[in-house]
């Protein structure tokens, strides 16, 4: 039987364009992207040259600092462009698709018979192993690693983001696949919701989590379940990534097909549509985005995806893409002082909390200058995890390494403080903060 945890704090923020249950298939690209910098803490080493024709499930880059991991093409075509930046830094390798599809024959395997360096290798062979992200640091994992635990949400509760109900409806089998294999190398975690028909998945201890969002971040679970210690380290990967690695193992092929949620109040038919890892963003939104005003775009949910244009590609992780004003150009009558009955906020200033079921359109605007950083309790008021977060974003900023460690920088990834970012008055860019820190100290501990 399932552990239920029940968690306390948290924030759900409801946010007009959720996307209705209905999936269909996004018209194909013609060039798909891979962009080395969805897998972070890799530094990638291109192995194709312009030109090159490739199969859907060859290298296109590899990780300097560990050859052995790929990261493949999504289609079969024609190595069109290495596109760098500054100081020739990747910024995609960009094939353009045949028009008839071939993919690399890994062969079917049955993951009952095989030991974890068995599965280890055809991970690695086959690019599917660049989707595990470690703990600590949140970089891309080490394969000569042996992680205490391998982690996988299967709940997603950040604002607008895609229901895993609907993303996962159908993949079932191949879900148990890639759990099963997942279980030769490590322990495996599961975190679901309740009533999940996920929660009777076999070789895994699952866990029922209850409570607002960020109750499904993965960090959160492991702090409830497994908190990390120093020296140790925890493998995570995203739901619908272990039904890419039930693939490679149940057909042979690596398939990087997901199941997207389109969503925000600036799209006009919000849905989920089948997309190819790398496919151009705007051929997944083509028609769909209001035009009578200002729009960003976000590879993501609101809280942390990041802002994109219709002419990149979709990041390797990216679940949803979402779409909400600008309002950049927007003068308010009477300011701070006006009913705001249609605006979001933790505080009671606004009516807001007599309305708690209540869809809200939030546009991109900061909202006010920033401001020093003080002790509020904003954070500790919706962050569920056994760490002190205003603690740790000061030891942070000041650099003290020893005081990061003891406050459990070790546990946490940016993601982890989305929620509490969006209630800081202070208008501190927590993410970026910890993504600052966690670089600072994974290069002192190298």
């Amino acid at each position: 039987m399932a552990n239920v945890i029940k968690i306390t704090k948290g924030l759900n923020i409801n946010l007009k364009g959720k996307a209705a249950a209905q999936v269909s298939a996004a018209p194909a690209s013609k060039v798909y992207g891979l962009v080395p910098d969805a897998f972070w803490g890799m530094k990638p080493k291109v192995v194709v040259k312009e030109g090159d024709e490739v199969k859907a499930g060859d290298a296109l880059f590899v990780n300097k600092l560990h050859p052995e991991v790929k990261f493949v093409s999504p289609v079969a075509g024609k190595v069109t462009l290495v596109e760098r930046g500054d100081r020739r830094k990747v910024l995609s390798v960009q094939v353009e698709a045949a028009a008839q599809q071939a993919y690399v024959d890994f062969g079917k395997k049955d993951v009952k018979t095989l030991n974890g360096e068995q599965v280890k290798a055809a991970l690695l062979e086959s690019g599917l192993f660049g989707f595990f992200i470690q703990r600590p640091y949140a970089v891309v994992a080490d394969p000569n690693d042996v992680p205490k635990g391998i982690f996988v949400s299967a709940i997603a509760d950040m604002p607008l983001a895609a229901d895993i109900d609907v993303v996962m409806k159908g993949k079932e089998a191949d879900f148990q696949t890639g759990i099963s294999a997942l279980a030769k190398l490590a322990k495996v975690y599961l975190g679901v919701k309740p009533d999940s028909p996920l929660a009777g998945t076999k070789d895994a201890e699952v866990n029922v989590f209850k409570g607002k969002c960020p109750a499904g971040n993965v960090g959160v679970q492991i702090n409830h379940v497994a908190p990390i210690n120093k020296g140790e380290v925890v493998w995570t990967i995203g739901a619908e990534e272990v039904v890419f690695i039930g693939r490679l193992f149940n057909k042979g092929i690596v398939d990087l097909t997901r199941t997207i949620a389109v969503a925000g109040s600036e799209i006009k038919a919000p849905q989920y549509k089948q997309v190819l890892v790398g496919a151009k963003i705007g051929d997944i939104v083509a028609g769909n985005v209001n035009t009578d005003k200002k729009v960003r775009l976000i590879d993501g949910n609101p809280l942390t995806g990041m802002q994109t244009n219709e002419d990149a590609f979709i990041l390797a992780h990216s679940t949803e893409v979402t779409a909400i004003p600008e309002n950049d150009n927007t003068a308010e009558l009477f300011g701070w002082i006006a009913p705001r009955l249609n605006q979001f906020s933790v505080s009671r200033s606004y009516f807001s909390w007599l309305m708690p079921k209540k869809e809200y359109v939030l546009d991109a605007r900061v909202k006010g200058g920033h401001r020093h950083m003080i002790f509020s309790g904003e954070y500790d008021s919706v962050f569920p995890m056994d760490i002190y977060p205003e603690q740790l974003v000061k030891a942070i900023i000041a650099g003290d390494i020893d005081r990061m460690e003891a406050l459990g920088i070790y546990e946490v990834a940016p993601e982890d403080f989305a929620v509490a970012e969006f209630v800081d008055s202070s208008k501190v860019e927590l993410q970026r903060i910890v993504r600052e820190g966690l670089d600072m100290l994974r290069k002192e501990n190298e």
